[in-house]
This record gives structure tokens, C-alpha cells and sequence, in this order.
């Protein structure tokens, strides 16, 4: 799952997001939005882009590299209302 779970979010454009959940429904397995969590959490990858996956309701969830970086890398992509 892990190998998934990078290649999608891999496929996420700078300035779009996509939520826990849907990065699990997209694996197969629309149950693993945490295990899609700690994957991310896990990742020291720099060309995945971790940042642009985001809570369902919108909110910006938590990050490896702290919540601030976070904020800002996806306010440099231009992503609205984080």
C-alpha cells in the first residue's frame, strides 16, 4: 500500500489538494485514510508532496515537517482557505 499511497500523492498538481480519504479510496481501500496518515508521516522524500494532502473538512492536518511549513508551502502553491 505504501508504494500507492506515494505514486498518487506524487500525482498531486502544486496549488490542488486531496484528502486522506481520497487518497485511500484511490489505493483500494477507501478505510485506510490513516494508514494513508502514517504513511505520509513516515515519508522523507522531498519530490512527494505530502503537503498537498489535507483533512476532509478541509483543514490542514498535521505534517512531518511541522504545520507552519506546511501553511506556508501550500500558500506559495496558491491554495485558498488554509
Amino acid at each position: 500500500m505504501r508504494k500507492r499511497v506515494l505514486a498518487i500523492v506524487k500525482k498531486i498538481p502544486a496549488g490542488k489538494t486531496m484528502s486522506y480519504k481520497a487518497v485511500a479510496q484511490r489505493t483500494g481501500r477507501p478505510q485506510a485514510w490513516r494508514a494513508v496518515g502514517n504513511i505520509l508521516n513516515k515519508n522523507r522524500d522531498p519530490e512527494i508532496p505530502c503537503h498537498r494532502v489535507i483533512r476532509s473538512d478541509g483543514s490542514i492536518g498535521g505534517y512531518n515537517r511541522g504545520i507552519k511549513k506546511k501553511r506556508a508551502l501550500l500558500q506559495k502553491e496558491g491554495v485558498r482557505g488554509i
